[in-house]
């Protein structure tokens, strides 16, 4: 159970990292796109989906810098595969998602670092704390369609993620990789 936890805020920080793309808003192909957590539990990766998710996205690779991101996580929508794990994860010692229902990512900087990856700056809050990260993004254009990929290594205790008995980080590792696919295209 401590890794259906640990899964679910992974994802929560996937999810806030998917804003690492962003001129004109483009329209996030929710279908296709896919934002997810992989945490440690007992030397045993789990992974684990956010299957609901806001996002807007402008972004020109010629001029990145003008670019945004924004995304909303539902931290409820966490699915481990199994019932019980996904009814864990919600509780309070976890995502609370009663009282933090959502995750959030909002981009402050996007800057070109070679091709097309591109660094994306933004504040990632989780459970009501918030972070300044830095997601390396990978960003391909077919068209009108872009996808932007990338993943980010968070500590879940910087966000309170597994209190009590799950802030020992001897069970459920405090490394947490959020991992994103984000399809978008312009109108």
């Amino acid at each position: 159970m401590k890794v259906s936890f640990y899964r679910y805020m992974l994802a929560a920080f996937a999810a806030a990292s998917l804003t690492a793309a962003g001129s004109a808003w483009a329209q996030v192909d929710a279908a296709k796109s896919t934002i997810t957590a992989i945490s440690t539990q007992m030397n045993v990766p789990v992974e684990g989906k956010f299957t609901k998710f806001t996002a807007q996205v402008s972004f020109d690779p010629a001029k990145p810098a003008a670019g945004s991101a924004q995304f909303t996580i539902d931290v409820g929508s966490y699915d481990l595969g199994d019932a019980s794990y996904n009814d864990q994860v919600r509780g309070k010692e976890w995502f609370d998602t009663k009282t933090y229902p959502s995750a959030t990512f909002v981009s402050t900087a996007i800057a070109a670092a070679g091709g097309n990856q591109f660094k994306v700056t933004g504040k990632l809050t989780i459970k009501g704390k918030s972070q300044t990260v830095v997601v390396p993004v990978t960003v391909t254009q077919q068209g009108t369609t872009q996808t932007f990929d990338g993943s980010l290594p968070i500590k879940r205790s910087q966000f309170d993620i597994g209190t009590g008995e799950w802030k020992d980080t001897s069970v459920v590792a405090d490394a947490v990789t959020i991992k994103f696919h984000i399809v978008a295209a312009h109108k």
